[in-house]
């Protein structure tokens, strides 16, 4: 299996959602699908996907938050397992693309190409939800139950080390955040207008 046949297989799923990717060949990948202003590709800072996906279902709690992160970023901060479960957010889906490799920093193989088990640390971290895939069907099954749990689930796929050519997105890091910060922003305000009716 791997990443970019999973993004593609959700992509259609994502276009209410709030979308956070780590660095390097998630965001490449799923840039390459199609770019929507409700996605934030975090580019610089490898380990944080997960506390900017935690910050902002927790200042949004009306939307839904996914996730898209990796291996190598996930063990980089450890300590966001049980960060995420100290709040659990309800609204948020953790997806790490486990493949065994810092593939967009040199190809080095991660912990977990010599036993270390996502599952098992997140669900030892008091995650309420956390599951693996290794095929396709079971991907796009574990991530449909996900969003309809509205609880807090971490979804570990296992994909293989392969990626795109190039690391880096097209659109500029500035005019990513701009882009997204005003989706939220006119995404709020329709949500207001619509109760004020």
């Amino acid at each position: 299996m791997q990443r970019l046949e999973c993004m593609k297989a959700i992509y259609g799923k994502l276009e209410d959602c709030l979308v956070v990717t780590i660095m390097g060949a998630v965001a490449a990948e799923l840039q390459s699908i199609g770019h929507r202003p409700n996605f934030f590709y975090l580019q610089h800072a490898m380990g944080l996907a997960s506390s900017t996906g935690l910050g902002l279902a927790l200042c949004l709690p009306d939307a839904k938050v996914v996730v898209f992160d990796g291996d190598g970023s996930i063990l980089m901060n450890l300590g966001g397992f049980t960060t995420l479960a100290r709040y659990r957010p309800r609204n948020l889906v953790h997806i790490i693309f486990d493949n065994q490799s810092l593939l967009s920093v040199g190809g080095f193989p991660t912990a977990t190409a010599t036993g270390s088990d996502l599952v098992g640390i997140a669900k030892a971290s008091g995650m309420p939800h956390a599951h693996s895939a290794k095929t396709l069907d079971e991907f796009v099954t574990g991530f449909d139950a996900a969003m309809r749990a509205n609880d807090l689930t971490c979804l570990v796929a296992h994909v293989e080390a392969v990626g795109p050519k190039g690391f880096v997105t097209d659109l500029a890091l500035l005019e990513n955040r701009f882009q997204f910060g005003r989706h939220i922003e006119q995404k709020r305000a329709r949500r207001q207008s619509s109760t004020v009716k």
